[in-house]
């Protein structure tokens, strides 16, 4: 069955207001073996009513948030019953929720509040547990698909879909074939080198194939039948080998605390040019705190020498971004933090610093471990400052992670 999304709300256009609600609809629809087809976002206005009538002309599900509330901008019910030609009848019920919802918070209701409790006599009420407007469900007319009006906080939204949006379609759905989805997560290959090595055998299995590139990452997406998954997963993991970060799209920077914390071993960073980025990604996985000791960012060379111990005369004789210095400050860090590993990255960002024998990108990356000799990896990344330390970042953990095994 064909899906369509319609976000309302003039504030998602403006761009004050991040839209993430097409990857929790997409995630919650996707078990059902339903997949979005398309989605539009639209001001609040009379707008809403055009983006009604074209997806309706297409879709047999349609899902609109926002503009459910009490203020002048929330029209989104009234358009919807003009619409169809449906008149909007007070709902004793929804309004006693409404009174309730505000005398337990010591609030005074409002004119305007009583507002939500306004509705369509043919529309099912969908219970706003964690606010005032409740959503509507509207079954199909000749004019209209299967029609959900829901809340547009993602806080009100979530809990009412999965209380009672997902009942109502696997009431709804016809009888469909089982699909499953599989997302790997691959590091030090580009897009189109993971094609190459896996996009022709996966597709003669049948299956749906993506690509979804980030800075020095790339997931593989892989749907279709459990048996087609289960020949896929020989042909990814002979062909992508040392590559393969995962197979259930976990970040780099958590398997890397998992391996660890399976290890009861503890990491340490050292970094330059990456200003605290390796130690914010570690950092941001939960269990985090059992692995990672210390970070040390060591902007300038006084503070190289100062927290890490660099040796002032190996600066002077081979400049800040040099293989020398990465190692030293990659060794410093592993024994003043007292750690297992210890990473360190020294670099030229841009975009000016570059010179003929260190261009603009060159970064060196250094690894010192219990597991043997300190490594150092130089790279060169020409890209603009951010996506510099991105790459970097990315590059140093896979280092790491190489090494984990």
């Amino acid at each position: 069955m064909h899906v369509e999304v319609i976000n309302t709300g003039t504030e998602l256009l403006l761009g004050h207001v991040l839209n993430t609600h097409l990857r929790f609809l997409a995630e919650a629809l996707f078990p059902l073996g339903l997949r979005i087809g398309r989605q539009v976002t639209v001001p609040d206005g009379l707008v809403i009513r055009e983006a009604l009538v074209e997806a309706a002309a297409r879709a047999e599900i349609l899902l609109v948030t926002g503009g459910l509330g009490p203020t002048t901008d929330d029209i989104t019910r009234d358009v919807v019953a003009d619409w169809l030609g449906l008149r909007l009848v007070h709902d004793e019920e929804i309004m006693r929720a409404i009174a309730e919802r505000f005398a337990r918070r010591g609030l005074a209701l409002s004119a305007r509040i009583g507002l939500q409790a306004l509705r369509p006599p043919e529309a099912t009420v969908l219970p706003n547990e964690h606010g005032t407007a409740p959503g509507l469900y509207l079954p199909p007319t000749a004019r209209s698909p299967h029609l959900f009006l829901l809340p547009g906080p993602p806080r009100e939204l979530h809990p009412m879909f999965t209380a009672s949006v997902l009942p109502i379609l696997q009431k709804v759905l016809p009888p469909r074939p089982e699909l499953a989805m599989r997302n790997y997560r691959t590091a030090g290959l580009g897009e189109s080198a993971v094609e190459e090595l896996v996009g022709a055998p996966l597709l003669a299995l049948g299956l749906e194939v993506g690509y979804c590139a980030r800075p020095g990452e790339v997931d593989l997406r892989l749907i279709g039948s459990a048996e087609a998954l289960a020949r896929a997963e020989k042909i990814v993991a002979a062909q992508l080998g040392a590559q393969l970060v995962s197979r259930d799209q976990s970040s780099l920077e958590k398997v890397i605390v998992d391996r660890l914390s399976a290890r009861g071993e503890t990491l340490a960073t050292a970094e330059s040019c990456t200003g605290g980025l390796l130690a914010h990604r570690v950092t941001n996985v939960p269990g985090a705190s059992a692995v990672f000791l210390e970070g040390f960012v060591t902007y300038a060379n006084e503070a190289k020498t100062r927290a890490l111990g660099v040796d002032a005369a190996l600066l002077r004789a081979h400049g800040a971004v040099s293989r020398e210095v990465a190692a030293a400050m990659a060794e410093g860090a592993r024994t003043a933090a007292g750690v297992d590993h210890a990473l360190a990255t020294t670099g030229i960002a841009g975009p000016g610093g570059g010179s003929d024998a260190k261009p603009l990108g060159t970064v060196f990356i250094a690894l010192a471990t219990k597991l043997g000799p300190t490594t150092v990896e130089q790279h060169r990344f020409p890209t603009d400052r951010e996506t510099f330390k991105d790459l970097t970042a990315q590059t140093a953990l896979d280092l790491l992670r190489r090494r984990l095994g």
